[in-house]
């Protein structure tokens, strides 16, 4: 028995991880198609047709709308002693790669955005320690140094806004890892023993600037709160909201100031950069393929007529294969390969 499926659009990519073959997990299957997780190459995930995917697509067409897995649980399964005869030929006949905007439903919110008015009336940038504990953003690096190892005092003056604020720590983002020199090495064997566990290293063994400002800020804390009562400043964990040892991150921290929610996130385009070797950056996108599916069921001429009969019952016109796009049975030919 041959069946001849003719689709256009199918979409060749997965959103989710895991797979569609097995029990939902507690809390569903992760959603992997969003700006952050892209950044990562495993999770562009590439589907092209299988043996699953054809007998889903004979499930659907003789009306079982259950996941595979489930359909295949069932002591009833039509297909119980047909799959094992089932193959199939994929002929693609147009591919093309094209930029979706997919919906982000889970109410994730953008790190670097915020919404509403800023307040810059806020205790942590009018109080009496403020101007000392954020001039700690206003020294170059090697001045940071000095001050962690030295506790010098602190002459560059930072302004007392949460933008102001927002902006020098993107600036000091971008400020390129060092290697460990003695000086610097002193400063990290201080901070060791006020924040044991921090690393300040990236995977090349160098030191990343961002994270010792982040720290030495909580070492200023420390300092200060020996003259300054600064629970004003920090949240009932003992940070600054925002601010870790390590890192910065704007929506927490202007949350603080501002009157609205943080800004979530409604979508993204998908889109993949990866580095291949001899290439350089390649950009990846939504694959989607137009073509023809042929199935070939080694089964005798009156199973193959019962299988017609209950297609030809179930009347579904088109549906995906794959993820979206339109199939639909162009041939059922029932006659036994020769």
């Amino acid at each position: 028995m041959k069946i001849e499926i003719e689709y256009e659009a199918s979409w060749r990519n997965s959103f989710l991880d895991g797979s569609n073959n097995e029990p939902l997990p507690k809390n569903g299957r992760k959603y992997i198609a969003s700006s952050t997780n892209l950044a990562k190459s495993e999770n562009y995930v590439k589907r092209d047709v299988t043996l699953s995917t054809v007998m889903g697509i004979l499930n659907r067409l003789i009306g079982d709308q259950r996941k595979l897995y489930q359909a295949k649980n069932d002591e009833n399964y039509y297909f119980k002693n047909i799959e094992k005869f089932t193959t199939f030929f994929d002929i693609p006949k147009a591919e093309n790669s094209e930029i979706v905007y997919l919906r982000n439903m889970l109410g994730n919110t953008d790190q670097n955005s915020f919404t509403g008015m800023i307040n810059t009336d806020d205790e942590l940038l009018t109080s009496d320690y403020s101007k000392e504990l954020w001039n700690v953003l206003a020294l170059d690096f090697n001045e940071l140094v000095n001050f962690i190892v030295n506790a010098t005092t602190v002459e560059k003056e930072m302004l007392l806004d949460p933008i102001a604020i927002s902006d020098r720590f993107a600036e000091i983002g971008k400020f390129k890892a060092v290697d460990p020199s003695n000086e610097v090495l002193q400063a990290l064997a201080v901070l060791d023993t006020k924040f044991e566990g921090t690393n300040y290293k990236n995977n090349k063994e160098l030191i990343v600037p961002l994270n010792l400002y982040c720290s030495a800020l909580y070492l200023q804390i420390e300092r200060l709160s020996k003259s300054y009562d600064l629970s004003s400043a920090l949240t009932k964990s003992g940070s600054i909201a925002g601010i870790s040892k390590r890192l910065f991150t704007k929506k927490d921290f202007m949350n603080r100031f501002t009157t609205g929610e943080k800004k979530k996130i409604f979508g993204n385009p998908y889109i993949a950069k990866s580095f291949v070797q001899g290439e350089g950056q390649v950009t990846s996108k939504l694959t989607k393929v137009n073509g023809h599916l042929e199935i070939i069921l080694d089964i005798d001429r009156e199973k193959a007529r019962e299988l017609e009969q209950l297609i030809e019952n179930a009347g579904v016109s088109s549906f995906y294969l794959g993820k979206k796009g339109l199939a639909y049975v162009a041939h059922i030919d029932t006659r036994e390969e020769s």
